[in-house]
Formats: structure tokens, C-alpha cells, sequence
């Protein structure tokens, strides 16, 4: 549930008996959609930002923690991914950050085409890359695109999704990640955002279990902060069925270009937390 004011925006996380406010100074945006509501506002402090359906989605100050994390974590547990599926991820800001590396194909399959125009508009600088001859924009429902994806002809994916509700509940199912573990190959590895470990045990603790019983030998999870997502902490879950998840080296050269992920990082965010040892 979120509370829209005159100068506050505030999301609240009813089960917890919490909330998160932001000061807002102008609301530049809003839109119902076929799938969703989408609100776009003038922060004071975080950027823009984009809701949907009550959600704090992306702020133009903290995005790149999450879009960095969910895509080097996915794209330093593979050798040398060349073909890569982003399911969501309208913003671009995992295409953007995919793109960083020596990828050959990237497909993105956004459900809702407004997300990514909206987010060209008041988020340009996560869509520069667009263009790029290596990517592929496809606005389409990912649960059937994945379905009749080819097998094996995948190295990574990436489940940039929003919450398991409404347009992204069927991506957090058995069956998805059946599909997916089939379109990759047998190096391939998938991530997908896992939300909140500490008011999302129980979640997290299933699309571990889901992704064991669709066929992976090996899931992960690793975490990040979030500031502005349910309690500031977030997590993302790995998988693959030949790889360790060990991530290999960053190079130097592009080490450079990022805001928050390293290599120490992301080994020490595969690190479980005492309380957490029993997902």
C-alpha cells in the first residue's frame, strides 16, 4: 500500500508494520496501464523515481547497486556468456550494465512497453544503450516467450522482475524455471531477484526450493543493500546446473566502470548470514 501527499511519498509494507518515505517535489507522471499503474516522480533527494502499483521500483540515486548486482553476480558465474535473456527489466538498467561486457546477443522481454518508454523519458541515462546492434527489444509476456525458447541457446538469464504479484507472479513458479533451466546450456546460469531476506524469508526459501526441484544442482544467493526497497536489504538467487557459482576475476578494464560490484563484493555477498543457514 503506498500514501501519495503533497511533498511525501510513502510505500508501506503492511505485514511488517513498516514503511519507507521519500520526499517527493513534483509528480511528473502517471498511467494506467494494461498490466500495471505507473507513477513517476521529482525526488528531493533520490532523482526520479518510478512506482509501480504502489511500489518503489527505481530512484535515479541508488538503481545501480541492484542493476549492477544482478547482472555482474549472473555474468562473472559463467566463463564467457554471449547469448543473454533479460525477462523484464523495462528501465534498461540490466541492459545497460550487460552491455559492459563482451556479449554477443541480448534479448530483453519487457511485458509492458511503457515501462521502457517511460523510462527513456525520465530515466535516459539507463537507456543510451538501446540501439545497440547487440540487443533485442521484445515486448511480450517472458512465461511463453521463455516456453518456446530454443533449448540450450541461452548462457545467462536474468529475472529482472517486479514483485510476485500481478504481471510477475507466474515467474516465480516451478514450471518457469523448468523452461529456463531448458534454454540454457549446460554452463548457463540464471538470476532472479529475491527480494527481501529479512521480511521475505519464507519467499526466498521457496525460489530456492523451486529452482532445486526444476533441475538445478546448484542455487546460490546473493545480497546487497537497497535503500530504498522493503527493509534496505536485497537479495538475488543464482542457479545452474554444472557450475560451481564460483565468480571468476573482473578485468581491470571494466572493473573501473562500476559504482558498487567487485569481485571481493560479490564473494562476500554469497556469504549466508547465521540466521539464514537453513534456506
Amino acid at each position: 500500500m503506498a500514501i501519495a501527499t503533497k511533498d511525501w511519498f510513502t510505500e508501506q509494507c503492511s505485514e511488517f508494520s513498516s514503511a519507507f518515505s521519500v520526499n517527493i517535489t513534483k509528480k511528473l507522471h502517471s498511467e494506467t496501464t494494461a498490466f500495471q499503474t505507473i507513477d513517476i516522480y521529482q525526488t528531493n533527494k533520490f532523482g526520479n523515481m518510478m512506482v509501480i502499483d504502489g511500489f518503489i521500483m527505481l530512484t535515479s540515486l541508488d538503481n545501480f547497486i541492484y542493476h549492477e548486482m544482478m547482472t555482474h553476480c549472473c555474468l562473472f558465474s559463467h566463463h564467457a556468456p554471449k547469448n543473454v535473456l533479460i525477462v523484464g527489466g523495462g528501465d534498461c538498467g540490466t541492459l545497460q550494465q550487460v552491455l559492459k561486457h563482451p556479449v554477443e546477443n541480448v534479448t530483453q522481454v519487457e511485458i509492458d512497453i511503457k515501462v521502457t518508454e517511460l523510462s527513456e523519458q525520465y530515466f535516459p541515462e539507463l537507456c543510451e544503450n538501446n540501439n545497440d546492434k547487440r540487443v533485442n527489444l521484445v515486448f511480450d509476456d517472458a512465461i511463453n516467450w521463455i516456453k518456446n525458447a530454443e533449448k540450450a541457446s541461452l548462457d545467462a538469464i536474468i529475472v529482472d522482475s517486479t514483485d510476485p504479484i500481478g504481471p510477475g507472479e507466474g515467474l516465480f513458479t516451478k514450471d518457469f524455471y523448468k523452461n529456463c533451466s531448458k534454454a540454457l546450456t549446460k554452463q548457463g546460469v540464471i538470476i532472479h531477484q529475491s527480494e527481501s531476506p529479512f521480511f521475505h524469508n519464507n519467499l526466498l526459501t521457496e525460489i530456492r526450493a523451486k529452482m532445486h526441484s526444476a533441475g538445478f544442482t546448484n542455487v546460490e544467493t546473493v545480497f546487497f543493500p537497497m535503500p530504498t526497497y522493503p527493509s534496505g536489504w536485497w537479495s538475488g538467487t543464482l542457479a545452474s546446473n554444472n557450475n560451481l557459482l564460483e565468480p571468476r576475476q573482473c578485468p581491470n578494464a571494466l572493473a573501473t566502470e562500476f559504482k558498487y560490484y567487485s569481485h571481493d563484493i560479490h564473494r562476500g555477498s554469497l556469504q549466508l548470514p547465521n540466521f539464514l543457514a537453513t534456506i
